[in-house]
């Protein structure tokens, strides 16, 4: 199985793991990825609920001054997640096709403006905001596009005297590329608007389509699959989380918005699947809650000197959710005995962590925590709960409860190999001894 895997899955993967446009949306998002934490920061002074803290804050400043502080945040981070986005996907995206990215980023934020001005010119929070996601990837990659096509065309360059600084060259090298860029994107809206009756693109697109397609991915089975596809792809020594890390920001963001929204209003929060629920409560050590891996060989595989030499060596990074020491150096990569362990313990935690947030027993997820942030700690950031810490601390021992039987039978495999190493070394002994005693009696 193993080997079918690797000759005719991993090759495809592979392939999509490093399709450009899907590396672009990756990158994208991670170029933003230090705004959407200080965001989610603000969200956690705003609200963490220790009434010593809160009061604190009051008797230090005005209850209405301190929070708003923290909307700032939020309003110059989660407030302007749409346009950032388009200007790094597009930025990302010409850059992997040799292209001025500056220049195409730019115009893909222009670009997006086409579609996410509303009424007399004006922007809502439901386009510069999360609201805009969807069509800011769209508009972002067909705009880029366009332009690298265009401008790799001499007959739209303007040459500027040798004399001429650098950047200015640039900016004009872009001109018709870019107005005709912006232009084709703009006419595609007016088309829209004027032929369908379709004003408020973002507005419409959001509650037709992106706010349903996020309802879908809210369900037990949508995480079981965000759990179960990365892990089973670095079994076969594909980079899951990367493959899959488009598709989870393109949720997470929304979500993140719309729980702390729910929150703020008294409300119960509607979205439990997010990338912080995930990175909490699923990841901890790394893909295949690994953590538990690392506790479970120093419980029984001190003795397995493999073993043992690689969860020491894991250890610190395990702790801050790297987990690559231990894929390479067990390997988990293509075992044939940790893979299912590895496998199955992230779906299991998914299920108890999604049903136990469903439930009410813990809070959702509405902090953006960094995703090297150690286990436990994570949970209670994420949720600004106790709750959230002990369901880390409960899905570690279920974790480490599966873990265990499996360790404990590459054990066995290791004493027996080591075993059928050593018969054989003294059967080699026996025939090399046998040797010398023949030589001696014939001399």
């Amino acid at each position: 199985m193993f080997r079918f895997l690797e000759e005719k899955f991993v090759p495809v993967a592979a392939r999509v793991g490093s399709q450009r446009h899907l590396v672009a949306i990756r990158d994208g998002f991670i170029t933003i990825m230090p705004l959407t934490i200080v965001g989610s920061l603000a969200v956690l002074v705003n609200n963490l609920p220790i009434p010593f803290y809160q009061n604190a804050l009051d008797s230090i400043w005005k209850h209405e001054t301190w929070t708003q502080w923290g909307g700032n945040i939020w309003g110059a981070t989660f407030g302007i997640l749409s346009l950032l986005l388009a200007f790094s996907i597009a930025y990302n995206l010409a850059k992997s096709y040799d292209k001025d990215g500056l220049s195409a980023g730019v115009i893909g934020l222009s670009s997006y403006m086409t579609f996410g001005t509303f009424g007399e010119g004006g922007l809502t929070g439901l386009t510069t905001g999360t609201g805009g996601i969807f069509i800011a990837i769209i508009v972002a990659l067909i705009s880029t596009e366009i332009f690298c096509r265009l401008s790799g065309n001499s007959k739209l360059l303007i040459k500027m005297p040798d004399g001429v600084p650098p950047a200015v060259s640039k900016s004009f090298a872009a001109l018709l590329p870019a107005i005709i860029t912006i232009g084709i994107l703009a006419l595609v809206r007016t088309i829209i608007s004027a032929g369908f009756g379709i004003p408020d693109i973002v507005g419409t697109f959001y509650s037709t389509i992106q706010e349903p397609f996020m309802g879908l991915t809210n369900t037990w089975v949508a995480a079981l699959l965000l759990a179960f596809i990365p892990a089973f792809l670095w079994t076969l020594g594909v980079h899951g989380a990367n493959i899959i890390e488009p598709f989870m920001q393109s949720i997470n963001l929304p979500a993140i918005e719309a729980n702390v929204a729910a929150i703020t209003a008294g409300e119960v929060a509607p979205y439990i699947v997010n990338k912080p629920f995930f990175d909490a409560f699923i990841n901890m050590g790394g893909s295949g809650t690994t953590i538990a891996l690392i506790i479970a060989i120093f419980i029984i595989a001190r003795k397995n000197k493999q073993y043992s030499t690689v969860g020491k060596l894991s250890a610190a990074p395990g702790i801050f959710n790297i987990n690559e020491p231990l894929l390479f150096g067990l390997p988990i990569v293509l075992n044939p005995i940790l893979f299912i362990p590895f496998i199955l313990t992230p779906m299991i935690n998914v299920t108890i962590a999604f049903f136990a947030t469903k439930w009410g027993f813990v809070p959702a997820a509405t902090v953006a925590a960094p995703w090297t942030t150690p286990p436990i700690i994570n949970g209670f950031l994420v949720t600004q709960s106790w709750r959230g810490a002990a369901l880390s601390v409960v899905l570690i021992v279920v974790a480490v409860s599966i873990y265990l039987p499996f360790i404990a039978m590459a054990n066995r495999i290791a004493k027996q190999e080591a075993n059928k190493a050593a018969q054989q070394v003294s059967k080699l002994e026996a025939v090399n001894v046998e040797k010398v005693e023949m030589e001696k009696v014939k001399v």
